[in-house]
C-alpha cells in the first residue's frame, strides 16, 4: 500500500485535491473579510472585484506551490499554506490601513479598476515574498 501512496500521480492528485479545498476555504475566509460579496460582483461584470479576487487565487496558488515544493508530507504543506494564507491576509489589512483617505472595499465595489489592480499586484506580489519564505 505505501508504494501507492509514493506514486507520483497519486501524489500530485493529493495536492491538488487537498489545495482546491484549501482554496475554497481560504476564498470563503476572503469573503467573509471584505465588504462586498465577490461573486455577485462578479456576476455583475465588477472588473475592480475580479481583479483583487484574482490576485487573491493567484497568490494561494503560488503559495502552494512553493509548499508543495518545499515539503514532502501531505501536512507539512498545508500548514505551510495556511501560515502563507494568513500572511497574505495580513497584507490585505496592512493595504487597507496604508490608505487612510479611502477604503479599499469602498473603492472596490465601485469598481474603481486603479485599486482593483493595485490589490491584485499586492496579492501576487506579497505570495512571491511569501512563497521564498517558506522552509
Amino acid at each position: 500500500m505505501k508504494a501507492f501512496w509514493e506514486n507520483p500521480y497519486v501524489e500530485t492528485a493529493a495536492y491538488y485535491s487537498v489545495v482546491v479545498l484549501c482554496m475554497v476555504v481560504f476564498l470563503v475566509i476572503f469573503e467573509i473579510v471584505t465588504k462586498y460579496k465577490n461573486w455577485e460582483e462578479i456576476q455583475k461584470g465588477n472588473v475592480a472585484v475580479a481583479m483583487a479576487t484574482g490576485g487573491k487565487i493567484f497568490g494561494l496558488g503560488n503559495i502552494f506551490r512553493h509548499s508543495i515544493e518545499q515539503h514532502d508530507s501531505l501536512f507539512e504543506m498545508i500548514g505551510w499554506g495556511l501560515f502563507g494564507f494568513v500572511l497574505l491576509l495580513i497584507s490585505y489589512f496592512i493595504f487597507e490601513f496604508l490608505t487612510p483617505k479611502f477604503r479599499i472595499d469602498d473603492e472596490i465595489e465601485k469598481d474603481n479598476r486603479a485599486v482593483g489592480f493595485i490589490a491584485l499586484v499586492i496579492s501576487v506580489g506579497m505570495s512571491y515574498v511569501i512563497g521564498a519564505g517558506i522552509g
